[in-house]
């Protein structure tokens, strides 16, 4: 499986709307978003939740864990030191059947000890992706909203999958907005 060019990046999205918003350059009016020569730099919304742990002694993805985050909208976020907040993604995003993302956090971050998390795009998957910033430094780092966080390399695979994330009915699928972990049950 080939990385996709910039070329079909642009192709993909104006015929399937696999990205929307969708820059068709590089925007590089502060931390640069858009096509890149093979990959898409994504960009956060304003949305943030605030990882505050208030005593708490465990995370427990199996839980419910929204008493432990505050919703924030912001133009920026203080990540605190050693600490996390999760974003989600401006665009939205529609993964053909025969595409799976890799997602790799932008260098600009990263040489502030941000690191980004997020889980490829499986093929089908749809929504707003939900994204986990780390501050591994021992400083607060600033991150900014509508700009960007991260690039996605699109990989396509020479036929489709027998079960796709939709099929599957992924409990991620379709997502408008942050989404906390959620327990199979």
């Amino acid at each position: 499986m080939p990385v996709k060019s910039d070329q079909w990046i642009i192709e993909m999205s104006k015929n399937h709307e696999m990205i929307n918003p969708f820059e068709e350059t590089q925007i590089r009016n502060g931390i640069s978003y858009g096509v890149s020569s093979y990959g898409y730099d994504i960009s956060l919304a304003d949305e943030f939740k605030m990882f505050e742990p208030n005593g708490a002694s465990e995370l427990d993805p199996k839980a419910d864990n929204s008493a432990l985050f505050k919703d924030i909208k912001a133009d920026s976020i203080l990540i605190s030191p050693q600490s996390f907040v999760l974003a989600r993604t401006r665009e939205y995003f529609k993964i053909p059947r025969n595409i799976i993302t890799i997602c790799l956090g932008k260098s600009t971050y990263a040489r502030c000890g941000v690191v980004v998390n997020v889980t490829p795009f499986e093929p089908e998957w749809e929504g707003f992706a939900t994204i986990s910033l780390s501050n591994t430094s021992g400083l607060p780092v600033r991150v900014y909203a509508n700009e960007g966080i991260a690039q996605l390399l699109f990989l396509e695979a020479d036929r489709e999958c027998l079960r796709s994330y939709s099929d599957k009915k992924g409990k991620y699928q379709d997502q408008k907005e942050i989404t906390l972990s959620k327990n199979e049950g």
